[in-house]
């Protein structure tokens, strides 16, 4: 059995875990951890009666988010993920990162937290708090569009779309690290993200044309 399908196996690719994620669902739902910072002392004092009486919780924080180098206030419940706090409360939304699989498994929601891939179906926005989030808005636009976005289009790395955003933004992150890659360390870096339209083969060209240009991703 390999690594990737044997569950006594503990990923390092991405985290939070969705361990992690419920832990902190159930953490965010009790109010402590957010009480010194985004939760006045009145709504302080209703969660613990809540979590006395069994109750449930209610409300919304303000945050602000780093969003490619840009500060966002945005109001969002403590169990609001930051997917959905960027498709859905930031105005205007960025909505780069796909809502497919809300579970962890597809890849289409990737974002890099302070350079890391991370599922952000699975990280509560609070959590990004603090954090330099770059989606795949941040990389380049469609008139002056990043290397590796440029090779996408140029070997037809996409087909209905909905996984490319978390394709770029991973195979961006992994050429930073590995500037000159071969074909099966950019399978690896990509394991994570899944196509439904099969068109692995031209992302991975893709991949690998970006960082034969050497140009900076």
């Amino acid at each position: 059995m390999s690594d990737e399908q044997d569950p006594k196996k503990k990923s390092s690719r991405y985290d939070p875990s969705r361990r992690k994620f419920l832990k902190g669902v159930g953490v965010a739902g009790a109010g402590a951890a957010l009480a010194d910072h985004f939760i006045s002392p009145d709504k302080t004092v209703a969660a613990s009666e809540s979590v006395t009486t069994g109750e449930p919780i209610a409300g919304t924080v303000n945050i602000a988010l780093d969003v490619n180098g840009a500060k966002r206030t945005v109001t969002v419940e403590t169990r609001t993920t930051l997917l959905n706090a960027l498709r859905n409360n930031l105005e205007p939304a960025v909505t780069g990162p796909k809502l497919v699989c809300d579970m962890g498994s597809c890849g289409a929601c990737t974002v890099l937290m302070d350079g890391k891939n991370v599922y952000s179906c699975l990280v509560l926005a609070v959590d990004a708090v603090g954090k330099k989030l770059t989606t795949v808005e941040g990389f380049g636009s469609p008139e002056k569009m990043s290397a590796v976005q440029s090779a996408f289009v140029e070997h037809d790395g996409l087909m209905c779309g909905f996984c490319t955003p978390g394709f770029v933004t991973t195979i961006s992150a992994y050429l930073k690290k590995n500037p000159n890659p071969s074909l099966d360390e950019v399978r690896e870096a990509c394991k994570g993200n899944f196509c439904r339209c099969g068109t692995y083969p031209r992302v991975f060209e893709a991949a690998l044309a970006a960082a034969k240009a050497g140009v900076s991703v």
